[in-house]
């Protein structure tokens, strides 16, 4: 899980992809479309399950921590071996119309990293995955950042904090720094923003105009979802290999990636309700947190993308690195808008650097 009008360009294309769709679902190509849809699920299966061959994921303890406006955030903590201390708490967040399963690959890298010894706080932002759906009027990403708030608090109260966030995932720690200085001056030694943005979401990337809040078609599909969601869940079912191929092609740069990771981020989208992600259309077009950089020049900073996002296109994260001129900038040759999933291991070695120079901040007894 992101991401503004990119995701929603591939959840909310999804539904409108899958209108133009349904007339072409007959026959023979309905039942080729079931066989590829349970392909698509082993492959998945064999992906979230750590039959590819990369290993089990490391054990979480699920919880939840409810936001200040009552909205129940779905959470999940992994920890260190018992009897060993945690430097460091991790916490990951995902972007636009995804969920935390967006770090599949991260949770496993981080758990087994060894120094700085970690935890993790991995969550699912309000209407996304398994949090509680939240009223339209409250999806916008001042409030994700109070969101963010109110999980540090409960789930990580005191220590060390590094901060990961995809998309509009990092829009909603920009956020945070915009309402929450302090913590940036007292806590958090180092922030992470993967495939991000820190204004004028609204016109880059995806053709702006689709995802506009001015744009009569997205209108038009949020007011349908909101009345009628069985008609336009139904139409989006009918869709599902359009948009499965509009997800291939706006979420990776390389054409040949494993179809289960593809198959991961189409459940991560097929999972949230159309409606639901209409309804974050008018704060991601509006999005403008350049002026909260500032609040994080004491922290270590990692800025990395793909150069093929079609997203959110590569040089906004030069404009975020241009506005804090100590942070690292990684460019990834030929890579989409999830470079996580796309090119784990770069991003892995990414933030095992960020990890260590944040590390370096620490009380030298701690680092000791």
């Amino acid at each position: 899980m992101t991401h503004r009008r990119a995701w929603q360009a591939v959840g909310v294309a999804g539904g409108l992809a899958g209108a133009a769709a349904t007339g072409a679902a007959v026959g023979v190509a309905a039942r080729k479309r079931h066989r590829d849809a349970l392909d698509r699920h082993t492959l998945a299966t064999r992906l979230a399950t750590g039959a590819d061959g990369t290993g089990a994921l490391p054990a979480g303890v699920a919880s939840s921590v409810t936001a200040d406006d009552g909205v129940r955030l779905s959470c999940e903590e992994i920890e260190p071996p018992p009897g060993v201390a945690a430097d460091v708490t991790v916490v990951l967040v995902h972007g636009f119309a995804l969920d935390r399963r967006t770090w599949h690959f991260q949770r496993r890298f981080l758990a087994d990293l060894g120094e700085p010894v970690l935890r993790q706080v991995i969550y699912d932002q309000r209407s996304h995955g398994r949090s509680e759906r939240a009223p339209r009027a409250s999806c916008t990403i001042d409030q994700l950042g109070d969101d963010l708030a109110a999980v540090l608090r409960a789930l990580a109260p005191d220590g060390p904090l590094v901060l990961v966030g995809h998309s509009m995932g990092g829009m909603t720690i920009m956020a945070l720094a915009e309402r929450h200085p302090e913590l940036f001056d007292e806590r958090v030694l180092g922030v992470a923003f993967l495939a991000t943005s820190a204004a004028e979401v609204a016109g880059r990337g995806l053709p702006g105009t689709f995802l506009s809040r001015r744009n009569p078609v997205t209108r038009g599909l949020g007011l349908i979802a909101g009345w009628q969601p069985l008609l336009v869940e139904g139409v989006r079912r009918v869709g599902h290999d359009l948009i499965w191929i509009l997800t291939r092609r706006f979420s990776y740069g390389d054409r040949h990636i494993d179809p289960a990771r593809v198959d991961l981020v189409d459940a991560m989208i097929s999972a949230n309700a159309v409606d639901a992600l209409t309804d974050f259309v008018d704060t991601l077009g509006t999005h403008n947190r350049v002026a909260a950089l500032p609040a994080l020049a004491g922290c270590e900073i990692l800025v990395a993308a793909g150069d093929a996002d079609a997203l959110i296109p590569f040089r906004h994260s030069e404009t975020i690195a241009a506005e804090l001129p100590h942070a690292t900038l990684v460019r990834l040759p030929g890579v989409g808008h999830m470079p996580m999933l796309e090119q784990p291991e770069a991003i892995d070695v990414a933030l095992a650097d960020l990890i260590a120079r944040a590390a370096e901040h620490l009380p030298t007894r701690r680092r000791a």
